[in-house]
């Protein structure tokens, strides 16, 4: 198993027998541009790899402990456990990662020549040496990605380590065979063929997708790739709807170098923030060039797992009215962490005679031009639209709820993913990047580029909080993003709205001050009377899991527990992209960088149970 092919001398690897490279074989205050710096890095790296390899030769497990640090972080993305995972502290680790390299036969780690060399970069703060690694298993390739760092004993050891599949052996396509097009001009030609095949009037789906957002068409773009048959159902009547009809100013909040699709990035030609009409474009142009099956204006009314054939009977309502039954081995879901509106119980609302709207139904604020208007939140949705009324003419009070992250949209926000911006890698290696820093160092890296948030947005922040509104940072100040992972929101990226807040143009209300809502408005409890004409509630949306109970039963919805939010053991988002309590119900979601990067895995595990790997 010891087929060392990491580039180091016999000599380097017989003086990593001797211990854990020592701190003063590297000079770590050189840059790490500098070419000795790099080839000193990838000696160190080397030297490393050697004695990870004869570790897993080793018997016992503390061998390989010697060679982390105490506080040691191993990510698994399907690789060695079948699921996403995150181990930390050595101790625990070094035992479950022996153990998971002899289940599944992982062969020794070598560099991989397809990604940059072994460099010293700084992570969370830390300076280290990062490099990327290729293994095999008994099921597939995978590829790591590694980070040494300085002990206080003087020695280099693992500070990080990822290990993620990046393919499986043997692939087997068992899409239908599309038949050689003859001459006959009476023959079926492309274009035939892709109707009568995304019918699939005489075959089931392998796996059939509920929800035609990128969630659910970067899954089936995955899928296809591996030649899974997968149809894509929606409820809207074109495809990119979900995104088309989305309220008229609305734009990606992040750069599109952080957003392409995989497979298929976007042009060079694109704006830096993308509207959400030409996101929906892309979507409908997606899913024609990657000739994903897609069924508009169907309806998944629900779906009971036959455990003894191994399928569902999944019933959907059809565009022409038709119900069908279909009985595909795997189910995805990919509704969206904002999927279904959110809408809480707010006390005396009821008494409003005004328009009353969710966040989802308004669309242009074009009718409400001198009229008043109140927006309850101060999220995403919460600011859009009320800029959006107010650039109509509307006379617009926000209520906010409770505390919420704000930061410029530049250059603030883009902090959190500078890894994509500017020059540098390929997608693909930034993309190995990004997931291999597990959820701890993730928080500890958002910490220090929140507290640079806050020196460079002082003056906006000293702004808003005078005018009332209040502040809060994330978890233990980490920022925007694992506020995302946790709740999916609270937050907002200023392009504009945060301004108008400031200098009063846009009113705001606390929550807590108001005592009722009347006919007209609402009354704080000051006795000030705010008029009204419409409300809308920009208060969120329910999660995955909402849907469940209502469309597999309780039984199944006790089985899989939460979706999204982290999960207090694996430091991974609840049910995403992973095994759930559920055999064959599988939950996609999240930003568009999250689903380039993880539909690829959970496409790969599907197929890893469609030929019974697992």
């Amino acid at each position: 198993m010891l087929d060392v092919e990491i580039g180091a001398t016999e000599a380097d690897a017989a003086q990593s027998k001797s211990g854990a490279l020592r701190q003063d074989q590297l000079d770590p205050s050189k840059p790490s541009l500098d070419a000795a710096t790099t080839s000193q890095a990838q000696r160190a790296a080397g030297l490393w790899l050697a004695q990870f390899n004869a570790a897993l030769e080793a018997t016992q497990a503390d061998v390989l402990e010697q060679l982390l640090a105490p506080d040691c972080h191993w990510r698994d993305i399907v690789a060695l456990t079948w699921s996403l995972h995150t181990t930390s502290c050595a101790t625990v680790l070094a035992p479950a990662l022996h153990a998971a390299v002899r289940d599944e036969q992982m062969q020794a780690l070598r560099f991989d020549s397809r990604r940059s060399p072994a460099q010293q970069v700084e992570r969370a703060g830390v300076q280290c040496i990062e490099f990327f690694a290729r293994f095999e298993t008994r099921a597939g390739s995978g590829e790591a990605v590694i980070r040494l760092r300085a002990s206080d004993d003087g020695s280099y050891r693992a500070w990080t380590l990822m290990t993620a599949l990046s393919s499986l052996h043997a692939h087997v396509s068992r899409e239908l065979a599309q038949p050689e097009l003859a001459v006959d001009i009476h023959a079926p030609n492309w274009l035939d063929i892709r109707h009568a095949t995304a019918k699939f009037s005489d075959r089931d789906p392998d796996v059939l997708i509920i929800g035609g957002g990128h969630a659910g068409v970067t899954a089936a773009a995955e899928l296809g790739q591996l030649g899974i048959a997968a149809l894509v159902v929606d409820q809207e009547s074109r495809i990119g709807d979900n995104w088309r009809l989305r309220y008229h100013s609305l734009k990606l909040h992040n750069r599109t170098p952080i957003n392409h699709f995989p497979l298929m990035p976007f042009p060079a030609t694109f704006p830096d923030y993308i509207p959400k009409d030409k996101l929906a474009n892309w979507i409908e142009f997606y899913v024609d060039a990657m000739e994903i099956n897609f069924w508009t204006e169907t309806r998944f009314e629900h779906a009971r797992y036959d455990a003894h054939k191994r399928v569902w009977d999944a019933t959907l309502t059809c565009a022409d009215g038709e119900q069908r039954t279909l009985h595909p081995r795997h189910i995805i879901m990919a509704t969206s962490v904002s999927g279904t509106p959110k809408m809480p119980e707010i006390p005396s609302l009821d008494a409003f005679a005004g328009t009353l709207l969710h966040s989802s139904e308004f669309s242009n604020g074009a009718h409400w031009r001198g009229r008043n208007a109140i927006v309850m939140g101060t999220g995403t949705s919460a600011h859009d639209v009320a800029q959006n009324l107010h650039a109509n003419g509307a006379h617009v009070t926000m209520v906010q709820r409770s505390p919420t992250m704000i930061l410029n949209i530049e250059p603030s926000a883009q902090l959190y993913d500078a890894l994509y911006l500017g020059d540098g890698p390929a997608l693909a290696e930034r993309d190995l990047i990004n997931s291999s820093i597990p959820f701890p160092v993730v928080k500890q890296a958002h910490q220090i580029v929140t507290r640079k948030v806050r020196e460079i947005d002082a003056e906006l922040l000293t702004g808003l909080e005078a005018a009332g509104f209040q502040l809060e940072f994330g978890e233990d100040d980490s920022g925007w993003p694992l506020k995302y992972r946790s709740r999916g929101g609270g937050y907002y990226f200023n392009a504009g709205c945060s301004d108008l807040i400031v200098n009063g143009a846009i009113k705001l209300a606390q929550y807590a001050d108001i005592e009722a809502f009347t006919a007209g408005g609402f009354v704080l409890n000051s006795g000030t009377s705010v008029a009204a004409d419409l409300v809308v509630l920009a208060t969120g949306y329910q999660g995955q899991d909402y849907l469940v109970g209502k469309l597999f039963g309780n039984e199944v919805a006790d089985k899989v527990g939460p979706v999204w939010g982290m999960h207090a053991t694996s430091r991974e988002l609840n049910n995403m992209w992973t095994p759930t309590g559920q055999t064959g119900l599988w939950f996609t979601a999240g930003s568009l960088s999250q689903c380039r990067i993880y539909s690829k895995y959970l496409a790969l595990q599907i197929d890893a149970h469609l030929r019974d790997i697992l």
